[in-house]
Protein backbone atom coordinates (compact mmCIF):
# COMPACT_ATOMS: atom_id res chain seq x y z
CA UNK A 1 0.00 0.00 0.00
CA UNK A 2 1.06 3.46 -0.76
CA UNK A 3 2.61 4.75 2.35
CA UNK A 4 0.60 8.60 2.04
CA UNK A 5 -2.72 8.84 2.22
CA UNK A 6 -3.64 11.91 1.08
CA UNK A 7 -7.43 13.32 1.73
CA UNK A 8 -9.50 15.35 -0.18
CA UNK A 9 -8.75 19.85 0.86
CA UNK A 10 -11.68 20.41 -0.95
CA UNK A 11 -15.24 21.02 0.64
CA UNK A 12 -17.27 22.49 -2.09
CA UNK A 13 -20.16 22.83 0.92
CA UNK A 14 -17.94 24.31 3.66
CA UNK A 15 -19.40 21.97 6.00
CA UNK A 16 -16.45 21.98 8.58
CA UNK A 17 -15.71 25.82 8.28
CA UNK A 18 -19.24 26.15 9.51
CA UNK A 19 -19.47 23.87 12.25
CA UNK A 20 -16.52 24.71 14.00
CA UNK A 21 -17.61 28.59 13.85
CA UNK A 22 -21.11 26.94 15.74
CA UNK A 23 -18.85 25.38 18.06
CA UNK A 24 -16.38 28.26 18.22
CA UNK A 25 -19.33 30.64 18.87
CA UNK A 26 -21.19 28.48 21.40
CA UNK A 27 -17.64 28.97 23.49
CA UNK A 28 -17.52 32.31 22.90
CA UNK A 29 -21.31 33.02 23.64
CA UNK A 30 -21.43 30.99 26.85
CA UNK A 31 -17.88 32.48 28.32
CA UNK A 32 -16.66 28.70 28.57
CA UNK A 33 -12.86 27.46 28.03
CA UNK A 34 -12.54 24.02 25.85
CA UNK A 35 -10.37 22.54 28.57
CA UNK A 36 -11.62 20.84 31.14
CA UNK A 37 -13.78 22.44 34.42
CA UNK A 38 -14.60 21.42 37.98
CA UNK A 39 -16.67 18.95 36.86
CA UNK A 40 -13.36 17.28 35.35
CA UNK A 41 -10.84 17.93 38.32
CA UNK A 42 -13.59 16.09 41.07
CA UNK A 43 -13.62 13.20 38.47
CA UNK A 44 -9.79 13.09 38.61
CA UNK A 45 -10.21 12.61 42.01
CA UNK A 46 -13.27 9.77 42.15
CA UNK A 47 -11.34 7.86 39.67
CA UNK A 48 -7.87 7.99 41.05
CA UNK A 49 -10.08 6.98 44.39
CA UNK A 50 -11.47 4.20 42.79
CA UNK A 51 -7.50 3.30 41.28
CA UNK A 52 -5.74 3.73 44.09
CA UNK A 53 -7.60 2.98 47.50
CA UNK A 54 -8.24 -0.73 46.80
CA UNK A 55 -4.55 -1.10 46.15
CA UNK A 56 -3.27 0.46 49.90
CA UNK A 57 -6.22 -1.00 51.37
CA UNK A 58 -4.71 -4.36 50.08
CA UNK A 59 -1.47 -3.50 51.32
CA UNK A 60 -2.58 -2.47 54.59
CA UNK A 61 -5.56 -4.47 55.90
CA UNK A 62 -5.41 -8.09 56.70
CA UNK A 63 -8.32 -9.28 54.85
CA UNK A 64 -9.83 -12.31 52.97
CA UNK A 65 -7.80 -13.35 50.11
CA UNK A 66 -11.15 -13.85 47.83
CA UNK A 67 -11.81 -10.02 49.10
CA UNK A 68 -8.35 -8.90 47.83
CA UNK A 69 -8.85 -10.46 44.54
CA UNK A 70 -11.89 -8.90 44.43
CA UNK A 71 -10.68 -5.26 45.38
CA UNK A 72 -7.84 -6.15 42.59
CA UNK A 73 -11.06 -6.09 39.77
CA UNK A 74 -12.46 -2.48 41.32
CA UNK A 75 -8.93 -1.45 40.86
CA UNK A 76 -9.19 -2.67 36.91
CA UNK A 77 -12.12 -0.61 37.20
CA UNK A 78 -10.76 2.69 38.37
CA UNK A 79 -7.44 1.87 36.09
CA UNK A 80 -9.77 1.80 32.69
CA UNK A 81 -11.87 5.28 34.53
CA UNK A 82 -8.24 6.89 34.86
CA UNK A 83 -7.30 6.35 31.41
CA UNK A 84 -10.53 7.29 29.51
CA UNK A 85 -10.97 10.62 31.75
CA UNK A 86 -7.67 11.64 32.51
CA UNK A 87 -4.57 10.15 30.77
CA UNK A 88 -7.03 10.73 27.74
CA UNK A 89 -7.41 14.52 27.96
CA UNK A 90 -4.44 15.15 29.11
CA UNK A 91 -2.63 13.30 26.37
CA UNK A 92 -4.92 15.83 23.70
CA UNK A 93 -3.98 18.49 25.08
CA UNK A 94 -7.42 19.03 26.73
CA UNK A 95 -7.35 18.57 30.11
CA UNK A 96 -6.46 21.92 30.70
CA UNK A 97 -4.78 25.46 29.46
CA UNK A 98 -1.77 24.79 31.44
CA UNK A 99 0.80 22.67 29.47
CA UNK A 100 2.58 21.41 32.37
CA UNK A 101 -1.07 19.85 33.92
CA UNK A 102 -2.01 18.18 30.69
CA UNK A 103 1.60 16.91 30.80
CA UNK A 104 1.00 15.76 34.57
CA UNK A 105 -2.19 14.34 33.72
CA UNK A 106 -1.33 12.71 30.41
CA UNK A 107 1.37 11.27 32.39
CA UNK A 108 -0.84 9.13 34.55
CA UNK A 109 -0.62 6.32 31.52
CA UNK A 110 2.83 5.33 33.36
CA UNK A 111 0.87 3.83 36.32
CA UNK A 112 -1.72 2.29 33.44
CA UNK A 113 1.39 0.16 31.67
CA UNK A 114 1.67 2.46 28.92
CA UNK A 115 4.16 5.23 27.48
CA UNK A 116 3.94 8.68 26.54
CA UNK A 117 5.18 8.89 22.96
CA UNK A 118 3.89 5.53 21.36
CA UNK A 119 0.20 6.89 22.83
CA UNK A 120 0.47 9.92 21.25
CA UNK A 121 1.75 8.36 17.81
CA UNK A 122 -0.52 5.48 17.85
CA UNK A 123 -3.85 7.42 19.16
CA UNK A 124 -3.54 10.90 18.18
CA UNK A 125 -1.35 10.73 14.91
CA UNK A 126 -2.36 7.15 13.25
CA UNK A 127 -5.89 6.79 14.82
CA UNK A 128 -7.40 10.32 14.68
CA UNK A 129 -5.61 10.86 11.59
CA UNK A 130 -6.05 7.19 9.34
CA UNK A 131 -9.12 6.45 11.00
CA UNK A 132 -11.00 2.77 9.63
CA UNK A 133 -8.09 3.09 7.07
CA UNK A 134 -6.64 -0.43 6.97
CA UNK A 135 -2.77 -0.77 6.93
CA UNK A 136 -2.37 2.96 8.04
CA UNK A 137 -4.67 3.09 11.56
CA UNK A 138 -2.88 0.29 14.05
CA UNK A 139 -6.31 -0.14 16.22
CA UNK A 140 -7.75 -2.18 13.30
CA UNK A 141 -4.24 -4.81 13.04
CA UNK A 142 -4.91 -8.14 15.37
CA UNK A 143 -2.70 -10.06 13.80
CA UNK A 144 -3.99 -13.08 12.45
CA UNK A 145 -6.42 -13.38 15.73
CA UNK A 146 -8.94 -11.11 14.54
CA UNK A 147 -10.21 -9.62 11.44
CA UNK A 148 -11.36 -5.91 12.04
CA UNK A 149 -12.09 -4.34 8.36
CA UNK A 150 -12.68 -6.16 4.78
CA UNK A 151 -9.55 -4.82 3.45
CA UNK A 152 -7.76 -7.42 5.92
CA UNK A 153 -6.55 -10.97 4.37
CA UNK A 154 -9.06 -13.70 5.96
CA UNK A 155 -8.03 -16.74 7.74
CA UNK A 156 -10.09 -20.15 8.23
CA UNK A 157 -10.06 -19.84 12.46
CA UNK A 158 -11.95 -16.06 12.07
CA UNK A 159 -14.93 -17.94 11.41
CA UNK A 160 -15.63 -18.10 15.03
CA UNK A 161 -14.08 -14.14 16.16
CA UNK A 162 -17.39 -13.18 17.15
CA UNK A 163 -17.19 -15.84 20.01
CA UNK A 164 -13.80 -15.75 20.94
CA UNK A 165 -12.71 -12.02 20.78
CA UNK A 166 -14.32 -10.79 24.01
CA UNK A 167 -11.44 -12.83 25.62
CA UNK A 168 -8.77 -11.68 23.91
CA UNK A 169 -9.81 -8.07 24.68
CA UNK A 170 -8.68 -8.32 28.28
CA UNK A 171 -5.39 -8.74 27.20
CA UNK A 172 -5.61 -5.19 25.94
CA UNK A 173 -3.56 -3.49 28.59
CA UNK A 174 -1.31 -6.66 29.64
CA UNK A 175 0.38 -6.51 26.40
CA UNK A 176 0.14 -2.74 26.70
CA UNK A 177 2.96 -3.69 30.08
CA UNK A 178 4.94 -6.49 28.60
CA UNK A 179 5.62 -5.90 24.78
CA UNK A 180 3.70 -3.83 22.93
CA UNK A 181 5.40 -0.31 24.30
CA UNK A 182 8.37 -1.93 23.40
CA UNK A 183 7.60 -3.38 19.90
CA UNK A 184 5.99 0.25 19.08
CA UNK A 185 8.62 2.51 20.34
CA UNK A 186 11.27 0.00 18.12
CA UNK A 187 8.92 0.87 14.77
CA UNK A 188 7.78 4.58 15.41
CA UNK A 189 11.51 5.84 16.16
CA UNK A 190 12.80 3.76 13.20
CA UNK A 191 10.12 5.62 11.16
CA UNK A 192 10.93 8.95 12.66
CA UNK A 193 7.45 9.01 13.70
CA UNK A 194 6.05 12.40 16.41
CA UNK A 195 2.84 13.82 17.81
CA UNK A 196 4.74 16.89 18.08
CA UNK A 197 8.85 17.77 18.59
CA UNK A 198 11.13 14.78 17.17
CA UNK A 199 11.85 12.48 20.25
CA UNK A 200 15.22 11.82 21.31
CA UNK A 201 15.68 7.62 20.97
CA UNK A 202 18.24 7.66 24.05
CA UNK A 203 15.69 9.73 25.69
CA UNK A 204 12.44 7.48 24.93
CA UNK A 205 13.95 4.21 25.30
CA UNK A 206 15.73 5.52 28.72
CA UNK A 207 11.53 6.99 29.66
CA UNK A 208 10.34 3.64 28.45
CA UNK A 209 12.97 1.28 30.98
CA UNK A 210 12.88 3.39 33.90
CA UNK A 211 8.76 3.34 33.84
CA UNK A 212 8.31 0.01 33.31
CA UNK A 213 10.62 -0.90 36.04
CA UNK A 214 8.77 2.01 38.19
CA UNK A 215 5.57 -0.02 37.34
CA UNK A 216 6.36 -3.74 37.45
CA UNK A 217 7.76 -2.40 41.32
CA UNK A 218 4.44 -0.64 42.32
CA UNK A 219 1.90 -4.01 40.98
CA UNK A 220 3.87 -7.03 41.52
CA UNK A 221 7.46 -6.11 44.03
CA UNK A 222 5.93 -3.84 46.39
CA UNK A 223 2.85 -6.65 46.73
CA UNK A 224 5.06 -9.40 46.93
CA UNK A 225 7.50 -7.96 49.93
CA UNK A 226 4.02 -6.65 51.31
CA UNK A 227 1.85 -9.50 51.45
CA UNK A 228 2.22 -12.92 52.99
CA UNK A 229 1.32 -14.59 49.64
CA UNK A 230 2.31 -17.08 47.15
CA UNK A 231 3.93 -15.44 44.05
CA UNK A 232 1.41 -16.94 41.69
CA UNK A 233 -1.74 -15.31 43.95
CA UNK A 234 -0.03 -11.97 43.11
CA UNK A 235 0.55 -12.52 39.96
CA UNK A 236 -3.22 -13.37 39.47
CA UNK A 237 -4.23 -10.53 41.55
CA UNK A 238 -1.78 -8.64 38.45
CA UNK A 239 -3.87 -10.40 35.56
CA UNK A 240 -7.26 -9.93 37.14
CA UNK A 241 -6.97 -6.17 37.30
CA UNK A 242 -5.76 -5.53 33.70
CA UNK A 243 -8.53 -8.42 32.63
CA UNK A 244 -11.12 -6.20 33.61
CA UNK A 245 -9.33 -2.84 32.24
CA UNK A 246 -8.92 -4.66 29.34
CA UNK A 247 -12.21 -5.80 28.62
CA UNK A 248 -13.85 -2.32 29.53
CA UNK A 249 -11.33 -0.15 27.22
CA UNK A 250 -11.45 -2.88 24.23
CA UNK A 251 -15.76 -2.99 23.98
CA UNK A 252 -15.66 0.97 24.57
CA UNK A 253 -12.86 1.75 21.67
CA UNK A 254 -14.77 -1.24 19.31
CA UNK A 255 -18.12 0.44 19.64
CA UNK A 256 -16.76 3.90 18.38
CA UNK A 257 -15.28 2.09 15.32
CA UNK A 258 -15.74 -1.43 14.80
CA UNK A 259 -19.47 -2.04 13.93
CA UNK A 260 -22.00 -2.26 10.86
CA UNK A 261 -22.26 1.38 10.30
CA UNK A 262 -18.83 2.59 10.81
CA UNK A 263 -17.03 2.46 7.24
CA UNK A 264 -13.77 0.57 6.73
CA UNK A 265 -11.67 3.21 3.98
CA UNK A 266 -9.51 1.95 1.62
CA UNK A 267 -7.49 4.62 -0.58
CA UNK A 268 -6.89 4.69 -4.33
CA UNK A 269 -3.54 3.22 -5.63
CA UNK A 270 -1.65 6.68 -5.01
CA UNK A 271 -3.45 7.27 -1.69
CA UNK A 272 -5.82 9.58 -2.70
CA UNK A 273 -9.22 9.41 -0.50
CA UNK A 274 -12.19 11.35 -2.00
CA UNK A 275 -13.15 13.33 1.35
CA UNK A 276 -11.51 15.50 3.45
CA UNK A 277 -9.97 14.61 6.90
CA UNK A 278 -13.21 16.20 8.92
CA UNK A 279 -15.96 14.36 6.78
CA UNK A 280 -13.84 11.20 7.20
CA UNK A 281 -14.35 11.43 10.82
CA UNK A 282 -17.97 10.88 10.49
CA UNK A 283 -17.86 8.16 7.92
CA UNK A 284 -15.68 5.99 10.21
CA UNK A 285 -16.79 6.76 13.77
CA UNK A 286 -20.02 5.89 15.85
CA UNK A 287 -21.66 6.94 18.94
CA UNK A 288 -23.46 5.10 21.67
CA UNK A 289 -25.36 5.58 24.22
CA UNK A 290 -25.05 9.45 24.35
CA UNK A 291 -28.43 9.98 26.70
CA UNK A 292 -27.34 7.32 29.25
CA UNK A 293 -25.52 9.42 32.57
CA UNK A 294 -23.58 6.99 33.35
CA UNK A 295 -21.89 6.09 29.82
CA UNK A 296 -21.42 10.12 29.49
CA UNK A 297 -19.39 10.30 32.98
CA UNK A 298 -17.83 6.69 33.17
CA UNK A 299 -16.74 6.75 29.44
CA UNK A 300 -14.89 9.93 29.32
CA UNK A 301 -17.51 11.46 26.38
CA UNK A 302 -15.87 8.39 24.25
CA UNK A 303 -19.21 7.65 23.50
CA UNK A 304 -19.34 11.00 22.00
CA UNK A 305 -16.88 9.44 19.76
CA UNK A 306 -18.03 11.66 16.43
CA UNK A 307 -17.69 15.05 18.56
CA UNK A 308 -14.02 13.84 19.89
CA UNK A 309 -12.42 12.80 16.46
CA UNK A 310 -14.34 16.09 14.77
CA UNK A 311 -12.82 18.35 17.88
CA UNK A 312 -10.42 16.00 19.59
CA UNK A 313 -8.67 18.96 21.62
CA UNK A 314 -11.97 20.20 23.32
CA UNK A 315 -12.34 18.36 26.58
CA UNK A 316 -15.05 15.39 26.78
CA UNK A 317 -16.22 17.46 29.37
CA UNK A 318 -18.21 19.70 27.09
CA UNK A 319 -19.30 16.62 24.23
CA UNK A 320 -22.68 16.45 25.83
CA UNK A 321 -23.71 20.14 24.46
CA UNK A 322 -21.80 20.64 21.80
CA UNK A 323 -23.43 17.26 20.40
CA UNK A 324 -26.84 19.05 19.41
CA UNK A 325 -24.75 21.48 17.09
CA UNK A 326 -22.80 18.67 15.37
CA UNK A 327 -25.37 16.49 14.76
CA UNK A 328 -27.70 19.46 13.23
CA UNK A 329 -25.30 20.82 11.34
CA UNK A 330 -24.04 17.58 9.51
CA UNK A 331 -27.76 16.43 8.99
CA UNK A 332 -28.15 20.46 7.11
CA UNK A 333 -25.16 18.98 5.27
CA UNK A 334 -26.28 16.07 4.29
CA UNK A 335 -22.94 14.33 6.14
CA UNK A 336 -23.68 10.72 7.76
CA UNK A 337 -24.16 11.19 11.79
CA UNK A 338 -24.01 7.26 13.00
CA UNK A 339 -25.13 6.72 16.45
CA UNK A 340 -26.85 3.80 18.31
CA UNK A 341 -29.12 4.54 21.17
CA UNK A 342 -27.61 2.04 23.73
CA UNK A 343 -24.50 0.13 24.83
CA UNK A 344 -26.70 -2.96 24.20
CA UNK A 345 -27.68 -2.41 20.37
CA UNK A 346 -23.87 -1.01 20.01
CA UNK A 347 -22.25 -4.31 21.30
CA UNK A 348 -24.85 -6.29 19.49
CA UNK A 349 -23.99 -4.26 15.79
CA UNK A 350 -19.99 -4.91 17.15
CA UNK A 351 -20.48 -8.57 17.46
CA UNK A 352 -22.70 -8.95 14.17
CA UNK A 353 -20.03 -7.10 12.24
CA UNK A 354 -16.96 -9.46 13.71
CA UNK A 355 -19.38 -12.56 12.54
CA UNK A 356 -19.58 -10.79 9.60
CA UNK A 357 -15.71 -9.94 8.91
CA UNK A 358 -15.36 -13.96 10.11
CA UNK A 359 -16.77 -15.16 6.82
CA UNK A 360 -15.14 -16.21 3.95
CA UNK A 361 -14.59 -13.34 1.41
CA UNK A 362 -14.92 -15.66 -1.33
CA UNK A 363 -18.17 -17.07 -0.53
CA UNK A 364 -19.82 -13.36 -0.48
CA UNK A 365 -18.41 -12.30 -3.44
Amino acid sequence: MNNTVRFSRIDSAKFFKTLNSRVNSYFKDNNIKKTGNWKLYIKTIVMFAIFLTPYFLILTIDMNQWIQLLLTVVIGIGMAGVGMNVMHDGNHGSYSTKKWVNNLMGGSIYILAGNVYNWKVQHNVLHHTYTNIHGHDEDLEAGRILRFSKHAKWFKHQKYQHFYSIFLYGLLTLNWAITTDFMQMKRYLARKLSAGKMPNPAKEWSTLVITKVLYFSIWIVIPLLFLDLAWWKVIIGFIAMHYTAGIILSVVFQLAHVVEEAEMILPEEDGKVDHTMKIHQFLTTTNFATKNRLANWFTGGLNHQIEHHVFPNISHIHYTKISKIVRETAKEFNIPYYEYETTRKAIISHFKYLKQMGMNPALQA
